[in-house]
């Protein structure tokens, strides 16, 4: 039997990841601990709907979603800066900005001076009209996204046992909408526009579920438009280093993810402990934090 070989963790100046959709069904948190335990970035920015609170039932909280808020957490103590920035579905969180834990903190968006340009960094749902105005038709949307990711599964399930290749359905559902399309153009040229009138090099979103990296021309200039991507659906994230500057990190795509996971370590066995307990050293872990800077 082949053993498998943990891959060597990548050293990068910031990673980004949006859309998790911790607590439900259509989160992919065993793959992104996989790739959290791949990286090993000074900054992670959490760029919105990491917990998905407003779907967030106590019926269902798997060990794997546990596993990954265990391993952010231990990366902070590792001296990780994390910057949890709020969305759409964690907006609960909007009342605790400016909040700091050791090396985590939380606010409703960020600016960092990068090596070639400042970068601003938001989850975007302020752009999305149905939010501003018709905040029930977004979550009774949500729950429909959900269901229909359920659903992609089942069929994947099956395709996968015909040796048929895996589809896509909320993505074809999208590109079939042509005021899908639309809405995802319109966010991507508000988004560049403030941002370019603010004199940003780089603005980065999240929320639409759209992996891109793009320059987009403005009234006010060119700016290199990014979006994180989810893991629900694609499985992306940004990375960046001074070195290669912004890349987009696809996980189907890393061969490396597609070899035998590496057999659960003591990190991720004591994740699988009783919630309550688990709280606790989490708090005790970030409260040793503050005491020691």
């Amino acid at each position: 039997m082949r053993e498998a070989v943990r891959p060597r963790r990548r050293k990068l100046d910031v990673v980004v990841i949006s859309d998790v959709h911790l607590g439900t069904y259509g989160c992919h948190a065993t793959e992104l601990l996989r790739y959290l335990k791949s990286v090993r970035p000074k900054v992670l920015v959490l760029n919105g709907d990491i917990v998905d609170i407003w779907q967030f039932s106590k019926n269902y909280w798997p060990a794997a979603h546990m596993r990954v808020v265990r391993h952010l957490a231990g990366l902070a103590a590792k001296g990780t800066h994390i910057h949890y920035l709020t969305g759409n579905h964690d907006e609960l969180l909007r009342k605790f900005a400016g909040t700091r834990l050791g090396n985590l903190r939380i606010d409703n968006k960020l600016v960092l001076e990068l090596a070639d340009g400042k970068a601003w960094f938001f989850h975007g749902d302020v752009f999305d009209v149905t939010m501003q105005h018709s905040r029930w038709l977004a979550k009774l949307g949500a729950h429909g996204y959900d269901l229909l990711i359920v659903l992609n599964r089942v069929v994947n399930f099956l395709l996968h046992k015909l040796g048929r290749p895996r589809v896509a359905l909320s993505k074809a559902v999208k590109d079939r909408v042509k005021g899908a399309v639309s809405l995802i153009g319109n966010f991507e040229q508000t988004a560049a526009g403030i941002a370019a009138e603010g004199g940003y090099h780089y603005v980065v979103c999240g929320h639409i579920h759209q992996p891109e990296i793009k320059s987009l021309t403005t009234p006010h200039g060119a700016v290199t438009y990014l979006n994180s991507g989810d893991w629900v659906e694609n499985l992306t994230a940004l990375e960046y280093s001074g070195a290669t500057g912004w890349q987009l990190y696809r996980y189907a795509a890393d061969a490396a993810m597609q070899q035998p996971a590496a057999a659960a370590d003591a990190a991720d066995q004591a994740a699988d402990a009783p919630v309550a307990a688990l709280l606790s050293e989490l708090l005790a872990e970030f409260q040793l934090n503050r005491r020691a800077e």
